[in-house]
């Protein structure tokens, strides 16, 4: 028995759904494997990959950030790798302004854009917009930077607590990089960066088909050690050395590169160090989970199941 049949109305939604442009978005902890599925789907789909990774852009630093190899990026045009300067400010705001115009840049001879990254705020940013926030003196960013780089995360943590409790009650109080953000908006507002998150989701005129990536914790910390005993072999204690003249800039308050810091300072053995930054990414990797697992539009797979992926993307 035939069912009921489509209005013209539904007809044309249909058919504006299939010629809608799609960016594939792959997300997940780092060290599950995203390059390798991103560039799986990039050639599966002949399109090319914008990173959303709030490190990989800085063309200053590769080893510690676990930048793409030449092999991948000869597989695949990336965009938002090395891109930057550690001397130029890259916030969610310019990847958003960024990111948009490059998906549109591609839309132009692509139906499909894969995006990939770790970075959950720069993923909300493309999706979703950011609230606006008013202009922050470079200045004082730099020297509350610099300000956490010698006093620790104690002394951030305490500075929240005191200048904008409201941040402190619900706020990512182990994340440096969003708390920064917060005391300086403080300092130099008088208001709670809260008082600005009105949480509107700007429209975008593309589809996007959300992908989170996820391995056992276990297997996930093994690759997580092998990834930082090969960053170690692979020689990232020269390569932090060549950027200890600028350890104070913010794109260098990041793991990997502040433990290595203190080994070359002294302060600790280089066999800590290593500990320290396995532990530390762990911790980072568990963070990550928990703010994609929020979005309940992200649709999980295991990295190895490529054609179970594809298949999903393909029926969205």
């Amino acid at each position: 028995m035939p069912g009921p049949a489509i209005g013209e109305t539904g007809f044309f939604q249909i058919i504006l759904m299939a010629l809608a442009k799609t960016v594939i978005l792959i997300s997940g902890p780092t060290a599950v494997g995203k390059t390798a599925v991103a560039i799986e789907l990039a050639k599966y789909f002949k399109t090319e990959i914008i990173s959303a990774d709030s490190r990989q852009c800085f063309k200053e630093l590769s080893i510690g950030v676990a930048r793409p190899s030449s092999e991948d990026l000869k597989q695949v045009q990336h965009h938002f790798i090395a891109s930057h300067s550690i001397h130029e400010e890259v916030t969610a705001a310019s990847f958003q302004e960024y990111s948009l115009k490059k998906v549109n840049e591609l839309f132009q001879n692509h139906q499909e854009v894969v995006m990939v990254g770790g970075t959950g705020l720069y993923i909300k940013a493309f999706c979703e917009g950011l609230d606006k926030i008013p202009f922050i003196d470079p200045a004082l960013r730099d020297k509350l930077t610099k300000e956490y780089s010698e006093k620790g995360l104690v002394w951030l943590q305490e500075s929240i607590k005191k200048k904008d409790p409201d941040y402190y009650l619900e706020g990512e109080m182990q994340n440096p990089q969003r708390m920064l953000r917060a005391l300086e908006v403080i300092e130099a507002t008088g208001l709670s960066i809260r008082s600005f998150q009105q949480g509107q989701k700007a429209e975008r005129d593309f589809k996007v088909v959300k992908i989170g990536l996820e391995l056992p914790k276990e297997e996930l910390h093994r690759n997580i050690n092998t990834r930082v005993e090969a960053m170690i072999k692979n020689g990232l204690v020269h390569e932090v050395k060549s950027l200890i003249a600028y350890r104070h800039l913010n794109a260098l308050q990041t793991v990997g590169y502040k433990e290595i810091f203190n080994y070359l300072n002294g302060e600790i053995s280089l066999p800590t160090a290593i500990e320290q930054i396995k532990t530390s990414t762990r911790q980072y990797a568990k963070r990550q989970m928990t703010w994609f697992r929020k979005d309940k539009e992200v649709k999980w797979f295991m990295p190895g199941e490529i054609k179970e992926i594809i298949k999903w993307v393909e029926l969205h």
